[in-house]
């Protein structure tokens, strides 16, 4: 399946638990169809003390999303909106759907 999100992309949640969050796409995983974004899905997680962390408690962190419940922000307009590919000049670009706009 051809991901049209990549990493350092803003996006915007529009399905889910988080629907409706915007945040920046930190990481893909191309395997799973993944992404996680900076600020959504966190989820709590218990750490022993360690020689890292030598007070150890909770910590926060986020947890993958998948692709399908994340749509591109538009630069233009910063509504959700669609990702096409086309070639301009010689070159393959992504777009947006909504303003026609190199993204």
């Amino acid at each position: 399946m051809k991901l049209k999100i990549k990493t350092g992309d803003t996006v915007k949640v529009i399905a889910g638990d988080h629907k409706g969050s915007e945040g920046k796409v930190l990481q893909v995983d191309r395997e799973k169809n993944k992404a996680i974004v900076e600020g959504v899905n966190e989820v709590s997680k218990h750490e022993k003390p360690s020689a890292n962390n030598p007070q150890g408690g909770i910590t926060k962190k986020e947890a993958p999303i998948h692709i399908s419940n994340l749509s591109l922000i538009d630069p233009k307009s910063g509504e959700a909106t669609r990702v096409g590919y086309e070639v301009r000049d010689g070159k393959k670009v992504r777009f947006s759907k909504k303003s026609n706009e190199v993204i």
